[in-house]
């Protein structure tokens, strides 16, 4: 997860306009194109959204009553860390136009061949 972290650090966290023919070189059609880079989408917001959690857990405590909830600096940073990266859609069209991912398909024909 580390290296999405540091990938998406160096990235502009703001949409930019794109060339459609450079998404559509390697499929030959955008909307395969777009349910790519949706799935790893949704791919990359689940890792962050558990690793955020996971860091988050550390602070919790089952018994603060609400004399005893304080700030946490540590807490702060950590969300506002995860809060300045690029939206997960942003990530995954990057990863996308630099060739960084491998697509598969299923077989269909397995799956008919099983029933």
């Amino acid at each position: 997860m580390s290296d999405i972290k540091n990938k998406a650090q160096g990235m502009e966290p703001s949409a930019t306009p794109r060339d459609i023919k450079a998404f559509v070189k390697d499929t030959g059609n955008i909307y395969e194109t777009l349910t790519i880079i949706s799935k790893r989408a949704n791919q990359l917001s689940s890792k962050i959204k558990r690793e955020l959690n996971n860091k988050l857990e550390e602070f919790a405590s089952g018994t603060d009553s609400l004399e005893e909830i304080h700030e946490n600096k540590e807490q702060i940073e950590i969300s506002k860390f995860y809060e300045r990266l690029p939206n997960p859609s942003i990530i995954a069209t990057e990863e996308f136009l630099s060739e960084e991912l491998n697509t598969r398909y299923k077989d269909s024909n397995a799956e008919d061949e099983r029933f």
